[in-house]
């Protein structure tokens, strides 16, 4: 874990590497769970999925175990897809992803906020909310994080900006919903760390062991 400050804004961080552990999406289809809840067992880390309907269906591609839950959709919003393979983790546009391609887990969410090293033009700089996101950067390396309140402007610019270690600058990040979703959770030798949900939300996305 990792914690970095750009300006006013606060980021936690779960940085790690995808050749020794992956993603896992974990549904919470009865609002039972809190993040805290669902990381009980062999995960390392987790935040908050992605968004949901006001009947609590997912809004956007999930793989869980292996299985397509929700179909991937066309929506301006949902810019992007987080995935897990035996090919690693990886962030790709939505016009890239192939349902041809297996994914043992994948969230369809949005917007993008870097892309190819640079930051995305053209989002929301008005709407100052806590946001959660996932990165990754060239050679495998993989993040989970949090964000105190900013808008996804400025986040993009912060990511863009910032390496979060010595050898991971961020190649490619994706916002996953924010707000009063925003949550956080980290172990490390037996003491975690965790930021709650003010509402309940329908998935986690989970850092577990290969």
């Amino acid at each position: 874990q990792d914690r970095s400050t750009g300006g006013a804004a606060t980021i936690d961080i779960a940085l790690f590497d995808s050749a020794r552990c992956t993603l896992r999406v974990v549904d919470n289809p009865n609002g039972t769970q809190s993040l805290a809840d669902a990381m009980r067992g062999d995960c390392l880390a987790g935040v908050n999925g992605g968004y949901f309907d006001p009947n609590f269906a997912p809004i956007g591609l999930r793989v869980i175990g292996g299985k397509t839950i929700v179909r991937l959709v066309r929506a301006r919003l949902l810019s992007g897809v987080l995935s897990a393979s035996p090919r690693g983790v990886e962030i790709v546009r939505i016009a890239e992803f192939s349902r041809k391609r297996p994914s043992d887990a994948a969230i369809e969410c949005g917007p993008f906020l870097v892309d190819l090293g640079a930051k995305v033009r053209g989002l929301d700089d008005t709407r100052e909310a806590r946001r959660t996101f996932a990165t990754v950067a060239r050679g495998g390396r993989v993040a989970l994080g949090i964000c105190s309140e900013i808008s996804l402007a400025q986040l993009a610019a912060l990511l863009a900006e910032a390496s979060l270690s010595n050898d991971f600058k961020i190649w490619r990040a994706l916002n996953l919903d924010g707000g009063s979703s925003s949550a956080f959770w980290f172990a490390d030798e037996g003491k975690t760390f965790s930021i709650s949900e003010q509402k309940t939300v329908r998935d986690f996305v989970a850092i577990v062991p290969r």
